[in-house]
């Protein structure tokens, strides 16, 4: 899709809410508007906003082979709630045993370096395979979650796929999230209720402690502003 359409896009959208920006891409876009989930509560109230604006909106998961049972847990108990299935996209066989044959398995913890490359084997190639069938991909960003997203719009041109990106919780609170979660009975991962603020893979995150940001659980041996994994690229213009 051609950079020009964002304006046409920012201005059709301008006064919607959340739930409004979903249903215009929902009927605008139809199978080549993908929505990423981590299975997060951001994730999961697009998901519930989806669902009830289109039953086959396309909803994409990204298995790296090293996330929590409860992340599993929480994909099948949504996929039985909605009765709807996600996208799963997993990296290739040969990918992880070149990478692990060369530093092992543990790698992420050496350098920021070797941890993005295991992302980037683990996230960012899969995530391309999926943006490669769309034109437009929507997340659950909010400015709130982290110094490294602090100035996400909500609609942005993604650089390196080459599509337009969505946030429509962009400017959403916690607060927000989580009221949104409980007034409509959206499943969430129990990991949440035992301190999990943000939840990725098992061996990179954890619970946070009294008086630290959301992210701080993610790569919690790296500097704030490392703590992205590659999908979420931004220029630095």
């Amino acid at each position: 899709m051609p950079e020009k359409n964002i304006d046409v896009l920012r201005d059709h959208i301008k006064t919607y809410d959340a739930d409004g920006i979903i249903r215009h891409i929902m009927s605008e876009y139809g199978q080549r508007a993908v929505i990423a989930s981590s299975l997060s509560i951001e994730d999961q109230v697009l998901l519930h906003m989806a669902i009830t604006a289109d039953k086959n909106a396309r909803i994409f998961t990204l298995d790296t082979g090293r996330l929590n049972q409860e992340t599993y847990d929480v994909m099948d108990e949504t996929r039985r709630r909605y009765d709807m299935r996600f996208e799963v996209f997993a990296p290739h066989a040969e990918d992880i045993e070149a990478m692990e044959n060369e530093h092992g398995p543990n790698l992420f913890r050496e350098s920021v370096e070797k941890r993005k490359q295991c992302c980037s084997v683990r996230k960012v190639k899969p995530l391309s395979r999926v943006l490669g069938t769309a034109d437009i991909w929507i997340t659950g960003m909010r400015r709130e979650q982290a110094v490294t997203r602090s100035l996400i719009e909500t609609v942005e041109w993604d650089e390196a796929n080459g599509l337009i990106k969505v946030n429509p919780l962009a400017d959403w609170t916690t607060e927000m999230v989580w009221s949104y979660i409980n007034d409509n009975n959206v499943p969430y991962n129990r990991l949440y209720s035992e301190g999990y603020t943000s939840i990725g893979c098992a061996c990179c995150t954890r619970a946070i402690q009294d008086g630290e940001d959301a992210r701080a659980g993610r790569w919690w041996w790296e500097n704030p502003e490392h703590k992205e994994c590659g999908l979420h690229f931004r220029s630095k213009k």
